[in-house]
């Protein structure tokens, strides 16, 4: 499967990610839940629950943390039957993103971290420089952008 992206800058590290990794489903977000890569995903259904469910345990994990540690928790992983999760946010430049990816058997845990680690580097280099502060997703046009990226992402035209 390819790999579809919003932002040009991803696309070189989620690669490599994926490749070395050997991940079956590959996601990279804002904590709002705007998507700006993916791989593996076939329909925008899917990338929309995923999306939405990610920013969900990211808020909750980060609030979570907070009370019982007063720092957000860093790492999930959860390692179900046949395919396991790991679910992390990271830094490139001024901006924190929510990484999403689930394996099988064909990778490990260890090996995800490690190459989780490598794409974080990758990420934080390719990020392009801020140029002005980050805007606040506003109600308005969340739907808006979600559509646009998503038609982007599978190859539609973005404009509506």
């Amino acid at each position: 499967m390819s790999i579809a992206v919003v932002e040009r800058w991803v696309e070189g590290p989620l690669k490599r990610f994926v490749d070395d990794a050997q991940v079956v489903l590959a996601l990279l977000l804002t904590p709002s839940g705007q998507v700006l890569a993916q791989h593996g995903f076939t329909r925008a259904v899917d990338v929309m629950s995923a999306c939405a469910l990610a920013a969900a345990i990211h808020a909750s994990s980060t609030e979570l943390g907070r009370q019982l540690q007063q720092a957000p928790f860093a790492v999930l992983h959860h390692a179900g039957r046949r395919r396991q999760l790991f679910m992390t946010s990271t830094a490139a430049g001024a901006t924190t993103y929510v990484f999403l990816t689930v394996f099988d058997e064909a990778s490990s845990f260890g090996l995800v971290q490690l190459y989780y680690a490598e794409f974080a580097e990758r990420l934080t280099a390719a990020a392009p420089a801020p140029v002005a502060a980050p805007q606040d997703v506003l109600a308005e046009n969340f739907e808006q952008d979600l559509n646009r990226n998503l038609a982007l992402l599978f190859g539609r035209d973005g404009q509506r």
